[in-house]
């Protein structure tokens, strides 16, 4: 088999289509077609048919994706098991999935100390729902799994985890919003409009309470499983929204927005999950040893 015109297929099936494909590639749409065809020629199946002006995988094309992928991903870990820096150090690859409900700025936070390790860094990020990131970690895949969740004794994992710390929630709304609300907090949330985390997320299942208990009836007029989407409403006044309070300096500097309560009863924890009972990956245990000495200290 010829594993360029593979790799051709495989660009072309992941980008949707051969125009983005050639742009991806440095190469013309003529080019890659005959590529293409090349391949579909040598293995005796259709691997693509048109269905408008967009290209479509056949049955057969869905099958080659599937080796395809495998094939490519290996690829990938050889170059980075084997290849040296220019250093000539040996790079240490470092696969990490995030789980979606796990906030990018304390993402970054978390993962920023593993490239400040002694040895030469490749960091592979994913990002993903949490039981199918903990799949990938039971095939040796994903070297650690951040979440804001513990992994649950009912999931079918061996796999172990190492508590990050946690974090109280800050509310913030824009100064325009901020200036619109009535009373103290949280009794000025009544009727406001407000911007809240999806269903599936832990800290939407305290919220929830928490209004019940304090007899608080916002005004829910969006909710997000995206919490960069949720604070850019928020950006724009659309309505008050949560954020963890570790990031309370940051979310105020660069989004323009004023903190108008906090509470300790809304808590959202971190956790990283791997195979190992024992820390022992270098960048693992610099991740841990900064978010327990520094990021959650406060």
């Amino acid at each position: 088999m010829n594993f360029k015109h593979l790799h051709y297929f495989w660009v072309t099936a992941r980008a949707g289509g051969i125009m983005r494909a050639g742009e991806q590639l440095h190469t013309t749409p003529q080019t890659l077609s005959g590529q293409i065809k090349l391949l579909e020629e040598w293995l005796g199946r259709k691997l693509f048919r048109k269905k408008g002006r967009q290209l479509e995988l056949t049955e057969e094309g869905r099958l080659a994706l599937g080796y395809a992928d495998e094939i490519f991903t290996l690829g990938a870990e050889l170059e980075g098991a084997l290849r040296l820096s220019r250093g000539g150090k040996r790079l240490l690859e470092f696969r990490v999935g995030v789980a979606d409900s796990v906030a990018k700025s304390v993402a970054y936070r978390l993962l920023e100390p593993a490239l400040s390790v002694a040895e030469p860094v490749r960091l592979i990020g994913s990002e993903g729902k949490f039981p199918d990131l903990l799949a990938q970690l039971a095939l040796n895949r994903l070297d650690l799994v951040i979440a804001d969740e513990p992994l649950s004794r009912r999931v079918s994992v061996k796999a172990f985890n190492h508590p990050l710390g946690t974090t109280a929630m800050s509310f913030f709304a824009s100064p325009a919003l901020r200036r619109q609300l009535v009373g103290s907090f949280p009794q000025c949330l009544n009727d406001a409009p407000m911007l809240i985390q999806g269903a599936a997320t832990s800290v939407r299942q305290q919220l929830e309470g928490w209004l019940t208990r304090n007899e608080i009836h916002p005004r829910v007029i969006g909710e997000f499983d995206d919490g960069a989407l949720m604070t850019a409403f928020g950006r724009e006044g659309r309505g008050v929204f949560m954020a963890p309070t570790v990031l309370e300096a940051e979310t105020v500097a660069q989004f323009g927005v004023e903190v108008i309560g906090r509470s300790a009863e809304l808590i959202e924890e971190f956790f990283a999950v791997s195979v190992e009972r024992r820390i022992t990956h270098p960048c693992v245990a610099a991740i841990t040893s900064a978010a327990r000495g520094q990021l959650f200290t406060a």
